[in-house]
Parts: C-alpha cells; structure tokens; sequence
C-alpha cells in the first residue's frame, strides 16, 4: 500500500503540488455525486499558530466541490474548557482563525449533546461518535501531525478518533489511563487543584485526592505537583483507545469512503488544542495522503524521529497505528513512500 507525500520544499509551489498529491493517492476518489462530505480538520485552538493553512483546505474543499461533493468543515467541541468547548465558541474560533471560507459545522452539536453510539472493538466496546459524523456520506481527514503528551504524537489516527467523537466519547478514551497519588509525598499543598480547570483534586486531611469521574487523566496536575506525587499510569492505553475509537468512527461509513491527508510541518512539542505548542522540535517533512489511517501514521513515524516523542513524554508513539492494524483496518507499517 502506497503513501503518497510532497515534500516541504517552500522553493516549490506546494498549493498547486496537493492537485498532484490528491489525483496519485486518490483522495477524491470516496467521494460521489451528491455526497455530504466531512472534512474533518483542527482549526486550531485560539492563540495557537501551528495548524493547517486555510489555503490548503480551502483548495480540497474546492476540489471536492468539483467531484460532485457537498463539502463542509467540522470538529467535535472540546471536553476541556478551552475556546472550542461549545458550538459558538467552536465557530467563532474557525472564523478567527482563517476557515471561514466554508460551513463550519460542530459535529456533535451545541453542546456535545449530538452522538451515535457504535459498537466497537479492542480497549473499548462502544464509542459515541460525533453525529454530522456518523450522518455524512464521506469524509476526507485533515491532520496536522505534532507531538502529544499522552501519546506521543497526533496525526490521522488521533484526528479521527478523538475529534470524532463528543465529550463522552473522548471522557471514555481517556479513562483508560490511571492516575495515582503518592500519599506519602503529597503535602497537601493544593497546587495541583489550582492548575485544574475543574479543580477536581480536593484537599482531604491535609492529602490531595482525585476521585471524580470527570477527571480526563490529563498530564496539568502531574507536571505542577512540586513534590511528583501525581502519576499517570498505562499511558499506552490511550493510544489503544484511539484505535477502538477510531475503529468506530470508520464503520459508519461505507467502504473507501474516507480518505486522509496529513500536514507533517511546524511539528512541535504539543498538541493544536492548546494555545503554546511549544517548540517546533523537528524538520518539517511535507504533506502525505493515504486511503488509510495506518499506512498515513505509519509513513510519517518511517520519516520523522519520533524517539523525541517517546522519550519526553515515556510512550510509544506507534502504539494507536500497530493497535488499529491489529484490529483489522487496512494499512501497512511500513509502507512505500512515493514522492510527488
């Protein structure tokens, strides 16, 4: 199975060189006459300035348009408090930053309430995807490829099964990881329930205590606690739980009707979701498009030194692409690389 990629070459016109890109890897080619197309993107959280040009995706929604297509943008709301957390706010940042040039749907509605539960397979058994997901005839996925504390890095695989899917359904994928205070370190000193959004900690007897089933298993409280009496535990099964989630979001279409795109440029420490990224921590690599979610993650950890990942943040960043082949979506772990 072959991935097709443009190089990161700024001397050469890399707008007009995706035309060649999508007609060699036959991104078009999930999409029919009439169809409701999903373009799933992250425009970025508000501040951020690493994400996917608007030009790109402007250029495929006019090319879907041109297959016969009925293009819109969308992402599910955010489960943190951030400036993607409800449908407004999710709009109003897409047209700041620069995506206002198609619909922008939030795909689990107004305030997550939109969802299909599906059954899955793997670390999961059901997933709730996002509803103009589940509802759209094809989807072609947008990622912008970049590091991630929990799993390393985020490209296809994370675009799809996290963004695809509403607040329960991303709460759901991150509860398989664990989370453990050192009561013997712990001093009580409450910095960990002032760096949570949700201020889910509580100070009990003098000893932080985290029992909320809110608790998303983010890394903030971790990293602030002075002491490193906070632990995440079997980081891994995250990565797990994007193949199960992603597993489901692909069974609500129909076969080859999802297709994938994935910017590996501006590849930096953390995740678009937040608004510092942090440092851009490799060369860029260029544009990959695929037909399939493994062989498109795959091709970009074949071309990138993804150890910086593993070792900063002690996962393995091939964990969701090995889990989702071995769950049977169709892909390779190593495959053929064709340069446009």
């Amino acid at each position: 199975m072959t991935v097709h990629l443009v190089p990161w070459d700024t001397s050469r016109n890399l707008l007009s060189l995706t035309d060649e890109l999508y007609e060699a890897a036959g991104t078009l080619d999930c999409v029919s006459k009439g169809d409701l197309v999903a373009v799933k993107l992250h425009v970025g959280e508000l501040g951020n300035p690493y994400y996917v040009q608007p030009f790109f995706v402007h250029r495929l929604v006019q090319k879907i348009s041109e297959a016969g297509g009925k293009p819109f943008l969308t992402d599910s709301n955010t489960y943190y408090l951030a400036r993607r957390h409800d449908a407004v706010d999710h709009f109003q940042t897409a047209m700041a930053n620069g995506f206002g040039f198609c619909q922008f749907i939030s795909a689990d509605g107004l305030r997550s309430e939109s969802g299909r539960p599906v059954k899955t397979k793997g670390i999961l058994k059901e997933i709730e995807v996002s509803g103009a997901i589940a509802e759209a005839d094809a989807m072609i996925v947008v990622s912008h490829d970049k590091g991630h504390a929990l799993t390393g890095f985020g490209g296809a695989i994370k675009n799809m099964g996290m963004g695809c899917t509403t607040r329960a359904g991303k709460l759901r994928q991150h509860r398989t990881v664990g989370l453990k205070i050192d009561e013997g370190k712990c001093v009580g000193c409450g910095l960990c329930r002032k760096v949570c959004e949700m201020s889910l900690p509580e100070i009990v007897g003098n000893k932080a205590k985290n029992v909320s089933k809110e608790c998303m298993r983010c890394p903030v409280c971790m990293e602030a606690c002075p002491k490193g009496a906070i632990k995440l535990l079997k980081k891994n099964n995250l990565g797990k739980a994007l193949a199960s989630a992603s597993y489901g979001v692909l069974s609500t279409f129909g076969k080859n009707k999802v297709s994938f795109v994935s910017f590996a440029e501006n590849i930096t420490q953390f995740c678009d979701c937040v608004p510092g990224p942090g440092r851009v921590v490799m060369n860029d690599i260029g544009i990959f498009a695929s037909d399939s979610p493994v062989s498109v993650d795959a091709a970009f950890l074949q071309r990138a030194d993804y150890k910086i990942f593993d070792e900063a943040y002690d996962v393995d960043s091939w964990t969701e692409v090995r889990e989702l082949k071995e769950l049977g979506i169709p892909g390779e772990l190593k495959p053929k690389i064709e340069e446009i």
